[in-house]
Parts: structure tokens; C-alpha cells; sequence
């Protein structure tokens, strides 16, 4: 029975998985690397460690499953940005992040130059330093691009197995950089010259499910075809069976990720959401609407590795059930601003309502409360943009395993919550790309054949949640004002 490695490189770690044809993960690896904070909102990473990390995942999941794979599907966090020598394949500087907020002043400057509403028409996105396009123009004046090449982190990825035989990104990664006109499905010539970047330095765009390359036998013992690559939120749309109109989930990762299907048709938002492309049933280009939230899970590894209140992130389902309340404490992790719907650069995280009665219960309760609160501000924001509501929402992501956030989540929307059997389809989505493309899958049924979901189902009264409601958007418009004093 055929399987399909799927390397799913997100913002704190690299997981890779071996997915047998019949869905069962025969292996599993996973590795941890580093974050570098040089300067109040900046977030870097190394790209080096980003492969070296990901390689012994890989190396790890084909090892317990005692098995080759026939081919690799690849996702990505994404918008973050990577500048390597062309030949050599050495980074020459960082990898800026995608929650990095340095350009932020060039961004308010082009807004004041009027070009925001262009920008949005083309690509879908606003004007933010979330995206790649800034990032890139910075660092393009600092290093000339002279034989140099830049790309998202599946095209590193790409790159450096296949030896700089393949320089490529797909669709919804080049989606996702600000750079990319979504009616035109190619690089803005306009876009290129407004930021400076040289079009032969970014990659090819490719189909998100095709064979593009094949990475180096060095690598895993015998060149193995890559065969499919997504952003790692639109790889996840996919691994939820979202691949037709009106079909939505929400991933909850170190940011939380909700996206809506809808199909052929780009939808234009009037509240704070994005237009993205997607995957079709076959993994053609087709769109989504989406709602970011860039800091969801990152809120708990603060509490752990910033203020050391818990040693892991198991540790907060227990701590969450062990006080009926927050104890009045509001927690509004805007570490690096405040994405959809308000689209704050300058916010910062905000704690309120501290009492000498606050515990380290109340703070973890805080913070696991903010993942339900910010994702059902984006809820309702789709369901304004829709003109209809979502009647169930589909979760995954590592903070989806919790059983405390998920029913939560199902009472402050008042709507059942379902999360299938494996929460990791980010990995699963990948795979089922790749797998297709090299006929492991016949299509997305016979991928998706036997998923199971658990099934929460809201117990809140109305009454409750509109309080508790309240509460929450009380201390958003504290955030607000408070970054928006300093922005004056």
C-alpha cells in the first residue's frame, strides 16, 4: 500500500508525517526551532535550521514507518520570506516572519500615498506588514539581488531538495505575498515595480497538486517526486474535505486561520476579511475568504517559555477546568497587532482586570478564552460578509486537541463545533495534494473515505454569552485605544 511523506513546516516547529493510502499515520516526526526577537516586533528565523529541522522529521517519520514513500507533499507557514544565494543555496541573511511588523512605517506610508484600495482589488489582502511584499523590498535594500533568489518557505524548501533544479511556489503561497493579482493568477508587473523585486528572483508558480521536482537521493535514500504544496492554512481547507463553495474551518496553530470556500468567485469583503485562492476538488486554483488571527497558540507558549506559569501546553485543559471564571481578566494577545477584522498594526498585547485575587488559573483560562473569542470575531465577520451564518464550524490545528477550547468555542458561537478523528490536516491536506497527483487518491472522496468528527454542542445561554461577549469586546476597544493614541 503506497504512502505520501508530508512535511508540514509551520512557525515554531516542522512535522512530518507518512500517510498510508488508507488514511493511518505510519510515522510521525516532529522538531522544535528557534525564534529570534532582535528588536521589539521583529521575529526572525534561520532558514538553515528551518531545513535541518525538517529533514530529521522527515527522517524520523520514514523511520517508524519502516517504509518509503512514493512521492512528498509540502505546506508552509506562510508569507514569511527567505533570500539565498541562487548556486550555492546560502541564505545571506534571517528569514523575516510572517507575525514581523518592522515595515509597518513603509505600509503606513503607502496607505497615505493612496495605493491601499489598489493593492486590495489586486491581490485580495490589505495593507499590512503580515504580508511579504514589504519584507522583501526591505531586504532587497540591503542586499543586492545579483544572483540571488527569494521565495516563501516551500520554495526554500523546494530549492534545497532538488539541489536549485527547482525554483517554484504554488498558487496560494504566491497568494499570500502581496504580490500575486488574483484575477491574473500570475506575478503584478505593477505590484514588482512599486516594491522593487526583480521578477526573476522570485519562483515559478505552479498547481498546488503536480509533480514539479524530485528531491536529491541524498536526502531519503532514493529521489522521491514532490508532488503537491500549499500554504499551510489552504493545505488545511483541503485536508477538511473544504474544497467546494460555503465549506469553512478554523485552524488553531500559532495563529488561528478561518477560511471559507467559495469556489470560482472571488468575494470581495466588507468586513476586515481577506480573498485568497484555494484548492478545487482536484487541487485547481479556486478561492476562499479568510480571517487571520496572528496570535492563537502563541498566547500559551508565551505563558510557558515568556512568564514560565506552565511547563507545556497539556498543562492548560486542567488549569481552564479548575476555575469557573477568568476571574474577571480579559486577555487580548495583539503581540504583533491585531489582524482581522480590525487590521491594528500598532496594538500590542493587553492584559485588564487584574486583581491580587488573579491566579495563574485565571491567566491560562485568559489566554485560552482569547483563541474563542478572536476566532468568533471572525465568525461573525464571514457570516456578515456571507449574508447568511455558518450553521457548524470544522476545527484543527495542535489547540484543537483540547477539549475545554473546543466546547468553549461551541458556546460562545452558539453553533456545534466538529473536529475530526486526526486534527492534523495541514499535514493531511498536503498529502492528499501529492498523493493525488501521483494516483494514490483517485480524488478528494477517496481521500477523505472513513473520517470520523467529534461533535461539541453549545450549552451557554444566550444571556451568558452576550455578557461574556461584551466583556470581550470591551477590552478589544481598550487594545484599540491604546494603539491608536500611540499611532497619533
Amino acid at each position: 500500500m503506497p504512502s505520501i511523506l508530508a512535511l508540514d513546516q509551520g512557525t515554531t516547529g516542522s512535522t512530518a508525517l507518512v500517510i498510508s493510502q488508507d488514511g493511518r499515520v505510519l510515522g510521525r516526526g516532529y522538531r522544535e526551532f528557534t525564534q529570534y526577537f532582535p528588536e521589539p516586533g521583529w521575529v526572525e528565523h534561520d532558514p538553515q535550521e528551518i531545513l535541518r529541522v525538517t529533514l530529521e522529521a522527515a527522517r524520523d517519520a520514514i523511520a517508524l514507518a519502516g517504509e518509503r514513500p512514493v512521492g512528498i507533499g509540502i505546506t508552509n507557514q506562510r508569507e514569511t520570506v527567505v533570500l539565498w544565494e541562487r548556486r550555492s543555496l546560502r541564505p545571506v541573511c534571517p528569514a523575516i516572519v510572517w507575525q514581523d511588523r518592522r515595515t509597518a512605517a513603509r505600509c503606513a506610508a503607502l496607505r497615505f500615498d493612496g495605493l491601499e484600495a489598489m493593492i486590495r482589488e489586486r491581490t485580495g489582502l490589505e495593507l499590512d506588514p503580515y504580508f511579504s511584499a514589504t519584507k522583501l523590498e526591505y531586504l532587497l535594500k540591503k542586499y543586492p539581488p545579483a544572483g540571488l533568489a527569494c521565495g516563501t518557505v516551500d520554495s526554500w524548501l523546494v530549492a534545497c531538495l532538488t539541489k536549485g533544479r527547482v525554483h517554484a511556489t504554488d498558487y496560494t503561497n504566491a497568494s499570500r505575498t502581496m504580490l500575486y493579482n488574483l484575477a491574473n493568477r500570475d506575478w503584478d508587473p505593477d505590484l514588482l515595480g512599486l516594491f522593487g523585486i526583480p521578477r526573476e528572483l522570485l519562483p515559478e508558480i505552479v498547481v498546488s497538486s503536480g509533480i514539479l521536482g524530485e528531491a536529491d537521493p541524498e536526502f531519503f535514500g532514493a529521489g522521491l517526486p514532490i508532488a503537491g504544496i500549499a500554504g499551510d492554512q489552504q493545505a488545511a481547507l483541503f485536508g477538511q474535505g473544504c474544497c467546494r463553495p460555503g465549506a469553512a474551518k478554523n485552524t488553531y496553530g500559532t495563529g488561528a486561520f478561518l477560511l471559507e470556500h467559495t469556489g470560482d468567485v472571488r468575494a470581495h469583503s466588507k468586513h476586515g476579511l481577506l480573498a485568497t485562492a484555494a484548492c478545487g476538488p482536484r487541487g485547481e486554483p479556486a478561492y476562499a475568504l479568510e480571517g487571520s488571527v496572528f496570535i492563537a497558540g502563541a498566547a500559551v507558549q508565551w505563558l510557558r517559555d515568556g512568564l514560565g506559569l506552565i511547563a507545556s501546553a497539556g498543562e492548560t485543559e486542567a488549569l481552564a477546568r479548575g476555575v469557573p471564571d477568568t476571574g474577571g481578566v480579559t486577555f487580548v494577545p495583539a503581540f504583533v497587532g491585531l489582524g482581522s477584522p480590525h487590521w491594528e498594526t500598532a496594538a500590542r498585547g493587553t492584559v485588564l482586570g487584574i486583581t491580587r485575587g488573579t491566579t495563574r488559573a485565571h491567566l491560562v483560562r485568559a489566554a485560552l478564552e482569547s483563541m474563542a473569542w478572536s476566532s468568533a470575531d471572525l465568525v461573525r465577520a464571514m457570516a456578515a460578509d456571507a449574508g447568511a451564518p455558518i450553521s457548524t464550524l470544522r476545527v484543527d490545528g495542535g489547540a484543537a486537541a483540547n477539549d475545554w477550547l473546543m466546547q468553549f468555542q461551541s458556546d460562545v458561537l452558539g453553533i456545534p463545533v466538529e473536529r475530526p478523528d486526526m486534527v492534523e490536516t495541514t499535514a493531511l491536506g498536503a498529502a492528499g495534494l501529492a498523493g493525488m497527483a501521483l494516483g494514490v487518491w483517485k480524488g478528494t472522496d477517496d481521500f477523505l473515505a472513513g473520517r470520523r468528527f467529534d461533535r461539541f454542542e453549545p450549552r451557554m445561554t444566550a444571556a451568558e454569552r452576550g455578557e461574556r461577549q461584551r466583556e470581550w469586546d470591551r477590552g478589544v476597544r481598550a487594545t484599540l485605544a491604546w494603539a491608536r493614541e500611540v499611532a497619533l
